[in-house]
């Protein structure tokens, strides 16, 4: 009885302490003004116990339900996020039947509470330990209101459902608590501005700030924050946007060898010639040579075609071995007398036609000059 008497008392203690301050929820600080603070508080509990719970192994010592008060501390880790630990004497644990008598117990809670808006309802999960007869652990659900007079004190009032997992055993509790808030500061009302004191109206001139020095790096004639092509060379010319100006123009080789009689050796005068082609496919080395071997008309028209071949392969050789160009850009066709440059009979024409030929061309950029 002396215990029933002491929770009625906490109880009435609190609902008259938090009642008292008179400050109502308009006082509610916001979430992020409460996160990394500390708080610890009191709480009285009632507890209405499973039908299974047994005081002792008869089946008629039913517990039919258990009272205390006890103690709690909490930490704010968000807005929206708490976390609290919480222990409760039960002083006061009945059994449905006067024959049969309860030892006091105890419950131990770890919960996390969520504030969906960062205020005053929050919902809450975590583990109990419950202590009645047996040790049994259970798994929290609830909610719960919080009713703020300050950024400091708060009283609270929340319900639980405590599922046990072995013995299958669901409890309800119901709790009410005030807790106080460490740390911070307590807002206090805002001090009057001071008046503004009149003053004589005194009139200067604005100083002209200096205007920012136009630097054209590059010195193309376009300043920097209107050049889009950075450091161009002072030689090219250059647009309104400071990059340059091209223009295409087709770049062109033509090759032209002549043999002796009935040979297919490149001979020792050509060699310049081979040389400016050589240069010409290292400045382009995306163009490809087709290299065309020709003889006069004299012979017949098979070993013709073959001498021709052979004047065609020469040059190609002479253009990969002396001069490192990549066999693979280099093809070499021979026609034989199928392609006559000159088809009068006479010993002119046969020089003029004892021959290669090629020619390639290609488009390039070339940068405007100033």
């Amino acid at each position: 009885m002396k215990q029933q008497i002491l929770v009625k008392s906490v109880l009435a203690l609190l609902v008259t302490g938090a009642l008292s301050t008179g400050v109502m929820a308009a006082n509610t600080p916001k979430g992020e003004d409460l996160e990394g603070r500390m708080y610890g508080g009191i709480h009285a509990l009632y507890l209405d116990a499973d039908n299974d719970r047994k005081a002792t192994p008869d089946v008629n010592s039913t517990i039919s339900d258990a009272s205390g008060a006890g103690l709690e501390a909490g930490y704010r880790f968000s807005p929206k996020w708490e976390g609290r630990l919480a222990y409760t004497d039960l002083m006061s644990v009945d059994t449905k039947s006067s024959a049969f008598s309860a030892d006091d117990g105890s419950m131990t809670s770890f919960d996390m509470l969520y504030f969906p808006s960062a205020q005053n309802f929050y919902g809450l999960g975590g583990f109990s330990l419950i202590d009645l007869e047996n040790e049994e652990l259970s798994l929290n659900l609830g909610g719960g209101y919080r009713h703020y007079f300050n950024d400091r004190f708060a009283m609270y009032l929340e319900g639980a459902g405590h599922y046990q997992f072995d013995a299958n055993l669901k409890d309800l509790t119901a709790q009410l608590g005030v807790i106080y808030f460490f740390g911070g500061k307590s807002k206090s009302p805002a001090k009057a501005a001071a008046p503004v004191k009149e003053t004589a109206a005194v009139t200067t001139a604005a100083a002209v700030a200096p205007k920012p020095a136009v630097k054209d790096t590059d010195k193309d004639g376009v300043v920097d924050t209107d050049d889009l092509c950075a450091n161009t060379p002072m030689s090219d010319k250059v647009d309104s946007e400071g990059c340059t100006i091209f223009t295409e123009k087709t770049a062109t080789l033509e090759l032209v060898i002549n043999f002796d009689n009935n040979k297919s050796v490149v001979k020792d005068e050509y060699y310049g010639e081979l040389a400016r082609a050589a240069k010409f496919m290292s400045t382009y080395p995306h163009v490809n040579l087709v290299i065309e071997g020709h003889t006069s008309s004299k012979g017949s028209a098979a070993y013709n075609k073959a001498l021709s071949q052979k004047r065609a392969d020469a040059v190609r050789k002479k253009l990969i071995t002396n001069f490192s160009i990549d066999a693979d850009r280099l093809t070499a066709i021979g026609y034989g007398e199928e392609r006559l440059l000159d088809t009068s009979d006479t010993s002119a024409a046969d020089t003029t036609n004892r021959r290669i030929h090629a020619v390639v061309e290609t488009q390039v950029k070339e940068a405007v000059k100033r």
